[in-house]
């Protein structure tokens, strides 16, 4: 067993928080994105019933598709204010209340998913896609602030990938119950878009279990007892104690230092590396392909000779592969680094793009190309699940101080729900004018972030948000160009490093 795992083994509350916070969180977002898939074809016949019910007159093809669409693409828009509001919200009730209350917006968007059948009402549905979107914002955020800041810095990066595995879990649960056995049937299907409310219910009642966020607890009320009490209940007999020195340093070097906003966090000119980062990160978790490879998965499949009804079966072995793949990057990635791992990961998608638009173009002409398609479908997945899909959603945590990782983790969330709307939009223009070549677009994003990550990031294994801003400085200014000003925390770090040698 690798070292580092048998170390998580030592904080038993430490791991039940991470099943807790995963349920109610990135499982939400990851169940909303996948679900709609197997009921789409009930939701369109509600809409039309809908109208025959009460104007008499029966929708033609383009309106039922574009109430589809809006259907779909509100959940962005809910995503979107529900990240934005994320940061004030935690900073305000904390993370473990924020994540509490968060619940009761996935309940309410639950009853009218399971309601909207019988009363023959499409907008509903409309309605609890935005709640899910909204609750999905909030989730993602204050479940990645919250872990990182319950968990040792040994952990850290491995306790962030756990973001990602119940994410991909959420995808492919919402695959898996919307087969026909189960209930992607016409009578359950509002069953079936109502499981967001059940998996809320089961983290309203065992959060309270748990303790508040201790970093949260010192550094934002400054409630030195109960930071203590709660790290002795997440960390039971470990030493806490060197871990509570760091923190208390790091609350006397940024005592007269507020939070900051997203607009402040763009406007400082210390930090543009790290804004720069995040923005090319969170912005490539979207558009790196993920989702087309998704939609391709079916033409290849249905070429590989596997028939059209049993394709929704074959589907769920993408799922599978993403949820396999990061319960094994969990077990690996401490031991490799984020920056390591990132550049793999999009290197290694790069070159499955590549090869993936040659053997989806040839698989009409070849018999046994879709079989070498499959193979690189897999590929892709496993490089994605294992690379920036385990390691981005907490990086924020990681890079920014105190003061700006609500900032970071704000327009880090606001930045994917933008992307993710924008290519729910364009993504069928592109697939109609381009078809297997839109994968080159997508190829061109992996390797330019890539890139951006090999000569631009630093490693930030086992280093503070402080250590990574001087090495961030250290790799722009390595050519002897002048040193940038340095923030306002590393100013006072300084301050407070000379009084102690004098």
């Amino acid at each position: 067993m690798p070292q580092h795992l048998s170390f998580l083994l030592d904080f038993p509350v430490l791991i039940a928080a991470i099943f807790i916070c995963g349920i109610g969180g990135s499982f939400q977002y990851g169940f909303c994105v996948s679900v709609m898939t197997s009921p789409s074809a009930f939701i369109k016949d509600l809409v039309n019933k809908t109208c025959v019910h009460r104007y008499n007159r029966s929708l033609e093809t383009w309106q039922v598709s574009l109430i589809w669409s809006f259907t779909m693409s509100i959940f962005c828009i809910g995503g979107l204010i529900g990240s934005l509001a994320a940061g004030p919200l935690a900073s305000k009730f904390g993370r473990k209340r924020c994540l509490l209350f968060n619940n009761f917006v996935a309940i309410v968007g639950a009853i009218l998913m399971v309601l909207s059948q019988a009363a023959m009402s499409f907008e509903m549905i409309m309605v609890a896609r935005f709640l899910y979107g909204a609750n999905a914002g909030v989730g993602l955020s204050a479940h990645a602030m919250y872990l990182n800041e319950c968990a040792p810095k040994k952990l850290r990066v491995m306790v962030g990938v756990t973001v990602a595995t119940f994410l991909a879990l959420g995808k492919f649960c919402g695959q898996l119950l919307g087969i026909r056995e189960l209930l992607g049937t016409e009578r359950n299907w509002p069953w079936l878009l109502g499981v967001n409310g059940f998996t809320a219910v089961l983290q309203l009642l065992t959060l309270p279990l748990l303790p508040e966020s201790p970093r949260f607890l010192l550094l934002e009320t400054g409630d030195f007892r109960a930071s203590e009490q709660a790290f002795k209940k997440l960390w039971g007999q470990v030493d806490y104690m060197k871990e509570v020195e760091e923190m208390l340093k790091e609350k006397a070097d940024l005592l007269s230092i507020r939070s900051h906003s997203v607009l402040e966090l763009i406007q400082n000119q210390t930090l543009r590396w790290q804004l720069f980062t995040i923005i090319a990160v969170f912005a490539a978790l979207q558009l790196c392909g993920i989702n087309a490879v998704y939609f391709y998965s079916f033409d290849v499949l249905r070429a590989a000779g596997i028939p059209d009804h049993k394709l929704a079966y074959a589907a769920l072995g993408t799922g599978l592969c993403e949820v396999s793949t990061s319960v094994a990057s969990f077990t690996i990635i401490e031991g490799m680094g984020r920056k390591a791992v990132l550049f793999r990961g999009y290197m290694g998608m790069s070159a499955a793009l590549a090869l993936l638009t040659v053997t989806v173009y040839l698989q009409r002409n070849v018999s046994w190309m879709p079989y070498c398609s499959m193979v690189l479908i897999f590929i892709f997945i496993f490089f994605f699940s294992s690379g920036p899909a385990a390691t981005t959603v907490s990086l924020p945590g990681e890079i920014f101080t105190q003061s700006f990782k609500l900032a970071g983790y704000t327009l880090g969330c606001t930045i994917n729900w933008i992307t993710l709307f924008v290519l729910g939009m364009l993504f069928p223009i592109l697939v109609e004018k381009m078809d297997n070549f839109c994968f080159l677009i997508f190829l061109a994003t992996c390797f330019l972030c890539g890139m951006h990550v090999r000569f631009n990031m630093p490693e930030t294994k086992h280093r503070t948000a402080l250590e990574i801003a001087a090495e961030f400085d250290r790799i722009h200014h390595k050519h002897g160009k002048p040193q940038r000003r340095k923030s306002t925390e590393e100013e006072m770090c300084d301050v407070k490093t000379h009084e102690t040698k004098f």
